[in-house]
């Protein structure tokens, strides 16, 4: 009887999947401004770079939530054609006191804002006056506005207003949050890159280790999660590297061990698509830190991507 059911591919595609939901190169000057300090998750996409491979597309087209196809909806009726004027996109996740968790996206490319601001007055479409900014309305309850001439902040209008006051200097931003800031380090220079603070990181690895985290003290091990940061690439096929960072060397290889003993009972029973991915998957520990490693070739990737597995985990 299989009584652990670990989730490990759903960790790996969970976190690829959620690169699409949602974020590269480094993040410029004005969308680093414009996020709260709060921050559970930043997910960044070189959107260029995205659409020139073919694995990340396929990879698109089979997971694109509505609400990307939303904004993409937006930008094309201001007037943009995101897989040609779009460069980065960025999301931010942000806890506010009273308001829960919170989102805004930012869009950087080769777009102006003079040359989106008359396409929007020739449709008819004009701002509502903040007093921090003009809010243009989009599609869905959304709003937009300009961070500077080539950056877009988008996002239900609270979390907006929120991000425009990070910017302005009335709350702290997230350049203020030296966890993120420690995270961000070294995954910066990604095609597609993710932190996730502690909290978030807690939640990842409870989803991605489903029943198996009841076979030791989770919540003592949990406690001593400090933070994940994950790097994917799809220039050749699909390669993606996991951090996740720990107190000390003895959770991380506590943690290691966890995934390699789940990852060994579940290849006793997977076929097709899941063994492939299980087979592609390294774990390890390294001081305190748990390292994932995953690469596929072209063939084997689009394989997966058509198992009945994926249709499954990427729900």
């Amino acid at each position: 009887m299989d009584v652990v059911r670990p989730k490990l591919l759903s960790l790996l595609l969970f976190i690829l999947c959620g690169t699409l939901s949602a974020s590269a190169a480094a993040l410029g000057t004005s969308t680093r401004s414009a996020i709260p300090a709060e921050v559970q998750q930043i997910i960044v996409v070189d959107y260029r770079a995205f659409n020139d491979s073919a694995s990340a597309r396929a990879l698109k087209e089979r997971t694109t939530t509505p609400r990307l196809r939303q904004f993409e909806a937006a930008l094309r009726k201001a007037g943009i054609v995101p897989e040609k004027e779009v460069e980065q996109l960025a999301f931010a996740s942000f806890r506010s006191k009273g308001r829960g968790l919170q989102m805004v996206g930012i869009a950087e490319g080769s777009f102006t804002r003079e040359g989106v601001v008359h396409k929007l007055r020739m449709k008819g479409i004009r701002p509502q006056r903040d007093r921090l900014a003009a809010l243009y309305p989009m599609e869905g309850g959304m709003v937009m506005t300009f961070l500077d001439d080539s950056a877009l902040l988008f996002g239900e209008p609270g979390a907006v207003r929120l991000a425009l006051e990070a910017r302005q200097g009335e709350i702290q931003s997230v350049n203020s949050n030296a966890q993120i800031s420690e995270l961000m380090n070294g995954v910066e220079a990604g095609a597609v890159w993710s932190v996730l603070d502690g909290d978030g990181t807690r939640n990842m690895v409870r989803s991605a280790l489903g029943e198996s985290s009841q076979l030791t003290n989770s919540e003592s091990l949990m406690k001593r999660l400090r933070g994940s940061r994950y790097t994917a690439d799809f220039s050749r096929g699909c390669e993606f590297n996991l951090d996740v960072l720990t107190s000390d060397s003895f959770t991380a290889a506590t943690l290691s061990s966890l995934f390699q003993a789940a990852m060994a009972v579940r290849k006793l029973s997977a076929k097709g698509g899941e063994k492939m991915a299980l087979e592609s998957l390294e774990v390890e520990s390294d001081g305190d830190k748990l390292k994932a490693h995953f690469r596929s070739d072209e063939e084997r990737f689009q394989a997966l991507l058509k198992s009945d597995l994926f249709a499954v985990v990427s729900k």
